[in-house]
């Protein structure tokens, strides 16, 4: 997919102009894929994109990574292993007041950018990148859906080909890995599988426990698609649930219902938090529900905006994020439903809501 990586270009530029920075330094992270299509490796050379409101930006970058670059709307200045780098990059951006630093930036750059511009004032970038990545063109938002159409085919596999009980987190996690590549993701990002007891925490790192029949298993798995991620999650039980289970499943379904049909263009992004959690505060859960509802997706996992309370933001068609609401029960079980939405267009995700019985 050939994505608009001028036309961003000239949306940061534009809006650099309008807040008065002088310059944008964009590292590691997704913000430089965003804006160059080309992703760098997070090492000791500096790569960095120098943006400024006024002229065709610059990627300096070490010249051993150099060949990796496609020709797009900026310069390429390779740096050798006796250069520096940040003398290059101050020699492209020039003597600025006010300048942005990509939030993944590594300190020990900005501490030497800094010295050079001791009298600069300094901002994250992400104060300029958020407003454009937020809000995503049809061209993410179709690999958005072909990720999560992926992931759904993965999840509707699992009752057919994969064999829970009597094996660890980890053998199960692996099987769910592989097949989110088999169904066309570039490579599995994640992959949380958590049985009985560990599925009170949220991000269990899956490990050598044996899944036992009567277990309930949060399965939490994404992948990169295109540059875009998938991200969904549902609830299986090992042989049945028990009616405790079943319980605590319908109302974190109901909350996840509540919360997709709240969204909408005009509504806060706090209001996708509230109506979520209303329904397991009713329900006399609301202490066990202890993250946000949800999380912007796009260029990485976790990205603006955030689905909590305390958060104005408005929505507006294109945002895409998750909605997952969960309950988690310290030392018995945890139950979490997650989809990716989209702002205008609903669900991204169609792969059954229920709770699965698997062997």
């Amino acid at each position: 997919m050939v994505f608009d990586f001028a036309g961003r270009v000239r949306r940061i530029q534009d809006l650099m102009g309008d807040r008065g920075v002088d310059v944008a330094l964009l590292s590691v992270g997704a913000d430089l894929p965003y804006f160059t299509g080309y992703e760098a490796m997070a090492s000791e050379r500096l790569t960095v994109l120098v943006v400024r409101p006024d002229r065709e930006p610059v990627l300096v970058i070490p010249e051993l990574e150099a060949p990796r670059v496609e020709p797009g709307s900026f310069e390429v200045r390779s740096w050798g292993e006796i250069e520096s780098p940040i003398e290059l990059a101050v020699s492209v951006a020039g003597s600025p007041k006010s300048v942005a630093v990509g939030d993944h930036m590594w300190s020990s750059f900005l501490v030497e950018f800094q010295k050079l511009w001791p009298n600069a004032s300094w901002s994250p970038a992400s104060a300029l990148t958020t407003v454009l990545r937020m809000c995503k063109d049809p061209d993410e938002i179709a690999a958005l859906r072909a990720a999560a159409l992926a992931v759904d085919r993965v999840m509707e596999r699992i009752p057919r080909e994969v064999h829970f009980g009597g094996r660890t987190e980890s053998e199960v996690a692996r099987d769910l890995a592989d097949m989110t590549v088999e169904e066309g993701h570039d490579v599995a990002a994640f992959a949380i599988v958590a049985s009985g007891p560990n599925g009170a925490s949220p991000h269990h790192a899956p490990g050598d426990r044996v899944i036992m029949e009567g277990d309930l298993v949060v399965c939490d798995f994404g992948g990169r698609w295109d540059g875009y991620y998938s991200d969904s999650t549902r609830m299986f039980s090992v042989g049945g649930p028990s009616p405790r289970h079943t319980e605590v499943h319908a109302v974190v379904l109901a909350a996840s219902e509540a919360g997709r049909e709240v969204a909408a263009p005009g509504v806060a992004c706090e209001q996708i938090d509230i109506a979520a959690r209303r329904v397991i505060d009713d329900a006399g859960l609301g202490e066990f529900f202890i993250h946000r509802t949800g999380h912007g997706i796009g260029l990485e996992v976790h990205e603006h905006p955030y689905m909590v309370k305390g958060n104005q933001e408005t929505l507006v068609e294109g945002i895409a994020f998750s909605v997952e609401p969960g309950v988690y029960l310290p030392s018995e079980f945890g139950v979490r439903i997650e989809d990716i939405v989209v702002c205008g267009e609903g669900s991204l995700n169609q792969s059954d809501r229920g709770l699965v019985t698997v062997s």
